[in-house]
C-alpha cells in the first residue's frame, strides 16, 4: 500500500461506516426514514397525476432499458479506448474485466449486510405502481432492495473511471448515477436509502482498498499478461 494514501482510505472506510449505522441503529431509521417517505410519495402521486410521467417510469425500469445504461457506460468507456494504440487496448481490456470482477465481488459482499426490506413500492399499502397503471411489466417493486445492486455498480463504474481517467471521467460517471439510478427510485423499486446509504456505505468501504492500493493495478497487470495474443 502506498504510505500516503493511508490516511484517504482510514477516512473513507469511517465515512461508509457512520453513514451506515446512522441508518441502521436510529430507531425506525430516523430522519432517513422522513426523507425515504417523502422522496417515495412525491414521485408516486406524481404517477397518478401525469400519465406520462408514469409511463416515463415504467420505460425507464423496464428490464431492457437497463441495456441503454450499459451502453451509455460502454460507449464512454470506448471513446477512451479509441486514443490508445494496440498495448493500450488491451490495458484498458484488462482494467474493463478488473471492473467487473470488482463489481460482483462487492456486491456480494455487500448483500452479507444483515438487512433485508421490501421497497417502498411494497412497504406501503396505498402505494401505486407504474406496472398497474401503464400496463406496462416494469421493474417497479423489490421483495430485498438493500442495499441497490443497480446504483452499486453504477458507483464502481464512476470510481474506476476516475481513477484510471480523471476528474473530468468522475464527474461525467456521477452524471450516468445520477441518470440511471433515479428510475428505480421514481418507481419505488428501492428507497433512496437503498442507494445513498447501502450503495455507497459499501463503495466508500470495500472500493477504497481495492482503488487506493496496488490491488486493482496487480489485478489489470496480471489480467494484461494473462490475454492471448503477443504484448
Amino acid at each position: 500500500m502506498r504510505q500516503s494514501n493511508f490516511p484517504a482510505i482510514i477516512v473513507l472506510n469511517l465515512l461508509g461506516i457512520c453513514l451506515f449505522f446512522s441508518w441502521f441503529l436510529t430507531l425506525h431509521h430516523g430522519f432517513w426514514f422522513s426523507l425515504d417517505k417523502s422522496i417515495f410519495y412525491s414521485f408516486n402521486n406524481e404517477m397518478v397525476k401525469s400519465q406520462a410521467f408514469a409511463v416515463f417510469v415504467a420505460i425507464t425500469n423496464y428490464r431492457g432499458f437497463d441495456v441503454v445504461s450499459f451502453l451509455v457506460m460502454a460507449a464512454y468507456f470506448y471513446s477512451f479506448w479509441q486514443q490508445k494504440d494496440r498495448d493500450g487496448r488491451r490495458w484498458m481490456l484488462a482494467l474493463g474485466l478488473t471492473m467487473l470482477i470488482t463489481a460482483v465481488v462487492l456486491n456480494q459482499l455487500g448483500h452479507l449486510i444483515p438487512v433485508s426490506h421490501q421497497s417502498p413500492s411494497l412497504y406501503f399499502t396505498d402505494a401505486h405502481r407504474a406496472g398497474q397503471l401503464t400496463g406496462i411489466k416494469t421493474k417497479d417493486a423489490s421483495a430485498d432492495s438493500f442495499p441497490g445492486d443497480h446504483g452499486m455498480m453504477l458507483m464502481i463504474y464512476a470510481c474506476f473511471m476516475g481513477r484510471y481517467f480523471g476528474r473530468k471521467a468522475f464527474i461525467v460517471g456521477l452524471v450516468i448515477i445520477g441518470v440511471f439510478a433515479l428510475p428505480r427510485v421514481m418507481a419505488g423499486a428501492h428507497w433512496f436509502t437503498d442507494i445513498s446509504v447501502g450503495s455507497l456505505s459499501v463503495v466508500l468501504v470495500g472500493l477504497s482498498w481495492c482503488l487506493l492500493t496496488p490491488l486493482t493495478d496487480t489485478i489489470i497487470a496480471w489480467i494484461y499478461r494473462k490475454l492471448p495474443g503477443r504484448h
